[in-house]
């Protein structure tokens, strides 16, 4: 199998004999030549990648960061600087560990603010132990990777969702739950000067499906700042960095610990880049230092355009699905249908869909889930909506059975004229369900609901905004007591 087209002397296939001259010839000059021409206007920008070799010592900590810093500041050309897992210190307990944790707005961080703006750079914060102003007192620490812009301001904010458990008896301890508490939610990529960045920390690395989410988001680039041990890291750390960037085909930028920073623990440094083609393009090796890549956007786009692996993907059999919640705004409108739907009215907005108020409910509590794409009939649903959709449903009636009290529902899709749809916009119908609320027969709602609309009467607006508040605060409150 030949013809595969290339960049340079990456051939961009999955197997096959090289072009032979003259023809090969030929295209190689034809590709030099559109890579001059796609220089003139490319889209790059250089990073600075620190590895730290951090202490229990706050201050310590702050001067080996701020000289990594400055260093990369010197450098005009330089749009960001990525810092390890743990920046702020790796303590040798772990009531250290719990007991040194600092608010975002603490002043340790906020030097950190001040770096930014007195070099004007963008900072990547690739973990800190964030004790949270609201969350309870005696939940553990997040290990929160931050984005600061060159103004000092926070552009993004992840708390590390999978923690490292490791016990072996004999061997290795290391239970990072016992000092940290995990986040609940996904952070889509932020924008920054060096492309769309989506963030992760460490042992979020051995889990592709978060790299995935980022890249279904638009991520182009891919940071996986981290303390590996030194074990897993001979073993699987640059492995899993060139695993990440070729299947997701983005840039992976991996900061990292390195050395001994006490009598327990030991990290494995080589702090490295990675192309969206699987090759290191840098790399520390395991002392303090820093090193520079240069990210090149076009790259990454022509990558993708001469391995589509993601147009071949078979959504039809496989899909992974992502639970993304958001508050929508009042000032908001959905379409359902032919109706516009006030944002004041939708208390709950997914990837997907939508969850909104009735204007003539049957029933108290009565709520309708639809996509947000407009879809006449189920069927016309992709998978990942149809998956979204009935989450989104149980997810309401959880919310519904806490706030009416009962342990019964009906849910319900009027797929098509026949069925009772009077609204050409798929909807899933949540129905509280209390004892004799149709007389003896529970089926009648079937009838009633299949009946003519026009029967019963319209709420006012403000009936409708003070109903979605009121579940919107119970979200809201769900969210504080999960310590989202």
């Amino acid at each position: 199998m030949v013809g595969y087209p290339t960049i340079g002397d990456k051939t961009f296939g999955d197997g096959g004999p090289d072009i032979e001259s003259p023809l090969k010839g030929a295209l190689k000059e034809l590709v030099y030549s559109s890579q001059e021409a796609m220089s003139a206007c490319s889209r790059r920008a250089l990073i600075a990648v620190c590895q730290l070799n951090v202490q229990h010592d706050l201050q310590h900590n702050f001067e080996q960061c701020a000289r990594l810093i400055k260093r990369a500041g010197a450098r005009d050309d330089c749009k960001m600087v990525f810092l390890p897992e743990c920046f702020d210190y790796i303590g040798r307990n772990v009531v250290e560990q719990i007991n040194q944790a600092m608010c975002e707005k603490s002043q340790y961080i906020a030097q950190f603010r001040e770096l930014a703006k007195q070099h004007g750079i963008w900072l990547s914060l690739g973990g800190f132990h964030h004790k949270r102003a609201d969350l309870p007192a005696a939940q553990f620490p997040r290990n929160t990777h931050l984005v600061i812009d060159a103004e000092g301001k926070t552009r993004a904010e992840y708390d590390k969702l999978h923690l490292f458990d490791l016990d072996l008896p004999g061997k290795v301890r290391l239970m990072e739950s016992e000092f940290s508490s995990h986040g609940h939610k996904l952070v889509p990529p932020v924008e920054t000067p060096v492309g769309r960045l989506g963030l992760s920390i460490c042992y979020d690395l051995r889990f592709p499906e978060l790299s995935l989410y980022h890249r279904h988001r638009g991520a182009e680039v891919l940071s996986f700042p981290s303390s590996f041990t030194l074990n897993t890291g001979m073993a699987h750390w640059e492995s899993l960095l060139r695993a990440r960037a070729i299947e997701c085909q983005c840039y992976v930028v991996a900061a990292a610990q390195t050395g001994k920073h006490n009598d327990k623990r030991i990290s494995y440094g080589h702090s490295m880049v990675v192309d969206p083609w699987g090759t290191v393009v840098a790399q520390c090796s395991d002392k303090e230092d820093i090193c520079f890549a240069e990210l090149d956007l076009d790259y990454v786009e022509e990558v993708r355009k001469n391995q589509p692996v993601f147009s071949h993907r078979r959504s039809d059999l496989y899909t992974v699905h992502y639970n993304e919640h958001v508050e929508p705004k009042d000032t908001a409108t959905f379409q359902f249908g032919h109706v516009k739907i006030d944002g004041s009215q939708c208390f709950l907005r997914s990837s997907h869909c939508f969850a909104f108020v009735n204007l003539k409910p049957l029933v108290p509590g009565h709520v309708l889930v639809s996509p947000l794409r407009a879809a006449n009939r189920l069927t016309e649903l992709s998978d990942q909506e149809t998956a979204d959709l009935f989450v989104v449903a149980k997810n309401v009636q959880k919310m519904l059975e806490s706030i009416y009290g009962t342990d019964s529902f009906t849910q319900c899709v009027q797929d098509g004229p026949h069925a009772g749809q009077t609204v050409k916009h798929v909807h899933v119908h949540v129905l509280p369900r209390i004892d004799n609320d149709f007389g003896n027969n529970p089926d009648r709602l079937y009838a009633v609901l299949q009946g003519h609309e026009g029967q019963r009467e319209a709420r006012c607006v403000d009936e409708m905004a003070s109903e979605a508040t009121r579940y919107r605060q119970w979200l809201a409150e769900e969210k504080r007591r999960k310590g989202e």
